[in-house]
């Protein structure tokens, strides 16, 4: 583990918890005074026939999205002292939540940015209002570098210490993939700030229809999808062009990882060295490889990756030491229906009975206050009174409630090939 990570408990006997999967958003009207004036009228007009599909955004329990209170007991009664804070309702002139939303065309680029824009400032001061408890992870759209690059200063500059939400390029997007170069300008700003580039899953996924077997196709798809980030951007070059860049990827599960990176080094490996070999089937797709992307996909991976591990599983535990203690950083998914809330303790038990305090405080929130700035001294008195202690983590859990959600129950889970 580095040096300069912090792991241990708030007490003696308590863990402080940071989630490093949450989600939060206004309330769709709520979205109006943070939009440019000259997009008042358009709001109105849009949000008067908008007609929200999400049940959870329509519920009594919606405002745990945006009611900062409620959202504090909440999290506290849970165990849980700070959070990393991703996007959950519907910006303006949104179609969807914009983490499902397929990139915008020519046509509506302009007021989908604006929707964007005004929810990074709301998100600034839900932050605000909590202060060292949130770090907000701001949005941008790639089809404008410049306007990203600079919305990236400004948020870094708002203090939204959650980083940068990446959009992935899915098929038929027509963006330049993320491997391309057109999007270094971002990446080095991100890198010159010290701002976390994060992929949360279903931001990549193409659209499959409605159907039963699409809805059954993007549930095993959508992970893929999400991890294709790393590979691009690890065979592009960016991390040599930029090494202090950070990616974090998130509920995309972690058992995946080791596999994943056996792969990719393989193919960095046979691809170099048939570089070499004009001879070989393999020649022309190695050229140049060596010299644009450096170090392999493995210790690229030690070097500048982390993984929002949400939920962890324990099948995917024992491949902590593999994946990389110091890379992992738990999160509940709060407020969602597969996250761990109000279960969050017995959870914490499902994974971690059995590993050692260090590691277990690491993972907990040891990581996150070190990719994400959150200061420990500051979240330590809370996390005294309501962290989980050490004792009733490391007790199995024999029985999951009955009611609980989230797949950290699930029984029979098994290591995903990706």
């Amino acid at each position: 583990m580095n040096d300069d990570a912090r792991s241990g408990p708030a007490s003696d006997d308590r863990y402080t918890v940071i989630s490093a999967d949450c989600h939060a958003g206004a309330d769709l009207l709520d979205y109006r005074p943070y939009l440019e004036q000259r997009y008042h009228d358009d709001f109105d007009v849009w949000a008067a026939t908008y007609v929200n599909p999400y049940e959870d955004l329509l519920a009594d329990s919606a405002d745990r999205n945006w009611n900062s209170g409620r959202r504090l007991a909440e999290l506290e009664a849970d165990g849980i002292v700070a959070e990393v804070v991703f996007p959950n309702t519907i910006p303006p002139f949104f179609p969807s939540g914009s983490l499902m939303a397929p990139p915008p065309g020519a046509e509506d680029f302009e007021r989908r940015w604006a929707g964007l824009r005004a929810h990074n400032r709301w998100l600034a001061d839900f932050c605000a209002a909590a202060p060292g408890r949130r770090a907000g992870v701001f949005q941008i759209l790639l089809g404008d570098v410049d306007k990203a690059v600079e919305e990236i200063r400004w948020a870094a500059s708002a203090g939204l210490k959650g980083g940068l939400m990446l959009p992935g390029t899915p098929p038929g997007s027509g963006l330049p993939e993320l491997y391309s170069r057109t999007y270094d300008p971002i990446w080095a700003a991100c890198a010159e700030l010290g701002v976390p580039v994060n992929h949360h899953a279903g931001s990549a996924s193409p659209a499959l229809g409605e159907e039963p077997a699409a809805r059954a196709v993007f549930m095993v798809e959508t992970t893929w999808f999400s991890h294709r980030a790393l590979w691009h951007l690890v065979f592009g070059g960016a991390f040599r062009r930029h090494p202090e860049l950070r990616l974090v990827l998130t509920e995309q599960g972690s058992g995946w990882i080791p596999g994943v990176l056996g792969m990719l080094d393989y193919y960095h490996g046979r691809l170099v060295a048939a570089a070499t070999k004009a001879a070989t089937a393999e020649a022309k797709f190695g050229a140049g490889l060596a010299e644009g992307m450096g170090a392999p996909p493995s210790r690229v991976w030690r070097d500048n990756c982390f993984v929002g591990a949400s939920f962890m599983r324990p099948h995917e535990v024992p491949l902590r030491d593999r994946i990389g203690v110091d890379k992992i950083m738990w999160g509940s998914d709060y407020p969602h229906d597969e996250g761990t809330h109000p279960y969050t303790r017995e959870a914490l038990r499902v994974a971690y009975a059995g590993v050692p305090r260090e590691e277990v405080a690491a993972m907990l929130g040891g990581n996150a206050a070190r990719v994400y700035g959150f200061d420990l001294d500051l979240l330590e008195p809370v996390a005294a009174k309501v962290g989980p202690t050490v004792a009733e983590v490391s007790e199995p859990l024999s029985q999951p409630p009955e009611d609980a959600t989230s797949p950290v129950f699930a029984r029979g889970a098994s290591v995903r090939v990706w």
